[in-house]
């Protein structure tokens, strides 16, 4: 059968229609689709390095699919066939499958197979399709006009990357027309090709995205304005009335099995639960108009009754249902009436989500199995052998039918997934529902509390939870699992923090400055999978480290890791070097200055990274920063005056060391040691400079937000040494001539005897900046 790719335009005295001569020869000639093929991003980088595994590209007409392939096909070294899977028939597969075995076989060389329209072959196609895909004999590059989660094999799915190719803005569609009037092989730059005022906005506009849609109707509008051909360099007039009936509005696309029918029905329950009673008809009219089932339009609606309206308005599910009965009473066309009756009720009604909770709860039940307490237990059968329903409270016995009690499992006690909205009749209920959850927990706890002072451990003990404090015990143990667990939340909690600060799109370009941990860079990785994940790390063991770590990935989805030592951050030509990359949307680092400033003043350094920053990021690009300063970090003073065994001279020594943590980071600041005294103030005032030497015209538009942080500490003996070490230590040498031998060596057993006794609160502040490149 006829390749899809045999013919190949050669000008405009070839026969093949102009959309087909205009087609993309190189990656650098596609329009619109920057977010997949644009500098840096994945699919670029697998089609240049010749090392593409199976995709599916999937967009409406006229965006590039089949370009794309044909881009593909002219770059690869690999074999390259395509079907079209409206005339391909199973024997055609085979045929396709055969050669490419043999090939891989005798020659050890790829085939990439190009299925276009690949949604309109039926399962038994796809399936016989799919063994060759998943051992590697063949690379499948599909395109599709429906989703292909939909419409397409879920295996085979699964076995490729997923493109969307976006409808083409009406800039992008003004320079593939451009192109094609000065193009003198392929398009019309043999002429000179004029228009009558709006002709060809009006055929961009009514385009609607399609660059082929457009390039057939300029075809026509321009061929059929003259006896076609006219001589070379001619003068064409193209008219507004040939521009309209060149090209035609074409009718509203709605296909109850595909992308519109899924979209469609979005927009509908979200102008509902949005409120808009406006756009909530006029997305029904649209379905009810393309036929869609009356049926599908009231399950959709009692859903949303319950889960977008719930208990704001108890009422809105049997109003719903009621139209719902009373439509299937009546049918078309005066069941409109109870169709748009449900429709405005829902959009009017007041909202809350907070059936919602359930899911919490689902949640919960996921990662806790707990017992049902015992006097929730049945008694009907084990009341006398095990006590289950002893202690159990009847609520009808007790005035308003309700006492409190505790109903949740012991593990669970104090945990609330349901949260009242102030909302319609939730909001009447509410008071009294927060008023007997606080009624509850105090009953609770006071049970507690009178059975600790009865019986120290008994809580524990019912429980099953063992507490000792002993240098073996198990509580001990916990400590460090504790301990660990909590260092990980923190961990965690500073990446959702920075990550956080960003708006971050799959096809963007993420570049993560001191990355040595990696926490940044996976997290990113995960979200970027069209776009780019580079990272900057300071030696090659890192470098070596992080790759490792990542070896699992192919090559194309690997992130780019490349040693930078200093400064922190690269200049746009050493990134493009680095990373085939002059520019990126995001750039985050958590404490990229953690092993200090390299003997720079920290302005300085601040200074110097906002410069590089300004220059790496787009415009409108974010930078975020998670810094901790030294000065706003914890106290030795807070750590002791909070311990109970603190009295006496031991408290006006607090006071005194206190004193003395104060001013030593004031002298430090007055002797220029800038690494220990910087704060926020220094920090905002390095971002926002205007006037800096190196600087482009983009600005950064800054906000720094303070962060309470903590964490359970057990200190070591180390510590101590080290904070305690009178020679070494910048901090232990101050307090040591401030206060004299005798209190600093007292003090370094007070903090010692409290590190014995277990865990330490330790606070301090962190500063997040976030920057928006202007």
């Amino acid at each position: 059968m006829a390749d899809l790719f045999t013919v190949q335009g050669a000008g405009p005295g070839d026969q093949s229609p102009l959309a087909d001569r205009m087609r993309p020869r190189i990656l650098d000639d596609v329009v619109g689709q920057d977010h997949i093929v644009g500098p840096g991003r994945l699919l670029r980088r697998a089609i240049q390095a010749d090392r593409l595994s199976s995709v599916i590209f999937y967009g409406p007409p006229g965006t590039g699919k089949t370009s794309l392939a044909r881009v593909i096909a002219n770059t690869t070294r690999s074999t390259f066939e395509s079907l079209n899977a409206v005339l391909a028939g199973i024997k055609d597969i085979r045929e396709a499958i055969d050669r490419s075995d043999e090939r891989r076989r005798l020659y050890g060389k790829r085939t990439i197979l190009f299925v276009d329209e690949v949604h309109r072959w039926n399962k038994a196609q796809q399936d016989a399709l799919l063994p060759w895909v998943e051992n590697g004999t063949v690379i499948l590059i599909g395109a599709t006009t429906e989703n292909p989660f939909f419409e397409v094999n879920r295996a085979l799915v699964s076995r490729s990357r997923i493109f969307q190719l976006k409808p083409l803005s009406p800039e992008n569609l003004r320079e593939t027309a451009d192109k094609a009037l000065a193009d003198r092989e392929r398009g019309y730059g043999k002429w000179r090709v004029s228009f009558e005022e709006g002709a060809l906005e009006h055929l961009v506009e009514v385009a609607g995205g399609d660059a082929r849609s457009l390039l057939n109707a300029l075809e026509l509008a321009i061929e059929t304005s003259v006896p076609w051909p006219p001589p070379v360099d001619a003068e064409i007039k193209v008219s507004f009335e040939a521009a309209e009936e060149s090209i035609q509005r074409r009718a509203v696309l709605y296909d109850k099995e595909g992308d519109y029918h899924f979209d469609t029905i979005s927009a509908f329950i979200k102008s509902v639960r949005g409120s808009d009673p406006d756009a909530a008809l006029y997305w029904l009219a649209k379905m009810v108009r393309a036929g869609e089932d009356p049926s599908f339009i009231f399950r959709r609606m009692i859903i949303l009754a319950s889960e977008d309206v719930g208990l704001a308005d108890p009422g809105a599910l049997n109003v719903v249902i009621s139209c719902a009965q009373s439509f299937d009473r009546i049918g078309f066309p005066e069941g409109n009436f109870p169709l748009a009756h449900a429709c405005l009720y829902l959009a009017t009604a007041p909202k809350s989500n907070s059936a919602m909770a359930f899911f919490d709860a689902l949640a919960e039940v996921d990662r806790e199995d707990a017992e049902v307490p015992n006097h929730l237990r049945d008694a009907s059968r084990d009341k006398e052998g095990f006590g289950h329903g002893d202690g159990y409270i009847y609520p009808h016995a007790y005035r308003d039918h309700w006492a409190a009690q505790q109903y949740l499992p012991t593990a669970l006690r104090g945990k609330t997934f349901y949260n009242p909205s102030r909302i319609g009749y939730e909001g009447k209920i509410r008071d009294e529902v927060l008023q007997k959850r606080e009624l509850q927990a105090a009953v609770i706890m006071g049970d507690i509390q009178g059975a600790a002072q009865e019986s120290p451990g008994a809580e524990s003990a019912a429980e099953g939870e063992f507490l000792s404090w002993s240098a073996s015990s198990k509580g001990r143990e916990g400590w460090f699992k504790r301990l660990e667990s909590g260092r990980s939340k923190l961990l965690l909690a500073d990446r959702d923090a920075i990550l956080g600060c960003c708006a971050i799109a799959r096809h963007h370009r993420i570049l993560v400055a001191a990355a040595n941990d990696g926490l940044l860079l996976w997290e990113s990785l995960r979200r970027v999978p069209e776009g780019l994940a580079a990272a900057l790390v300071d030696s090659e063991t890192a470098r070596d480290a992080l790759l490792r770590y990542a070896s699992g990935l192919d090559e194309p989805e690997m992130p780019l890791v490349a040693v930078k030592k200093k400064p922190p951050l690269p200049s746009p030509e050493e990134a493009e070097a680095l990373f085939d990359c002059k520019v990126f949307d995001h750039i985050l680092a958590r404490e990229p200055w953690r092993r200090g400033f390299g003997g720079a003043d920290p302005e300085e350094a601040f200074t110097g990274f906002a410069v590089a920053a300004r220059q790496l990021l787009v415009p409108g690009g974010s930078l975020v920063l998670l810094l901790s300063p030294p000065r706003l970090g914890e106290r030795i003073s807070r750590i002791l005056k909070e311990d109970p065994a603190s009295e006496g001279r031991s408290v006006d020594l607090i006071r005194s060391l206190a004193v003395a943590e104060e001013a030593f980071f004031n002298e430090a600041a007055a002797e220029g040691a800038g690494r220990w005294t910087w704060d926020r103030e220094t920090l905002e005032n390095s971002f926002a400079a205007r006037s800096l030497e190196g600087s482009t015209d983009l600005d950064f538009s800054i906000t720094v937000t303070v962060l309470e942080q903590s964490e359970e500490r057990l200190l070591t003996e180390k510590d101590l040494s080290l904070w305690f070490d009178k020679e070494k230590s910048s901090w232990g040498s101050y307090i040591y001539k401030s206060l004299g031998e005798e209190a600093f060596s007292e003090l370094r057993d007070m903090l010692q005897t409290r590190a014995a006794k277990g865990p330490i609160l330790w606070k301090w502040r962190s500063l997040l900046l976030k920057g928006i490149c202007v």
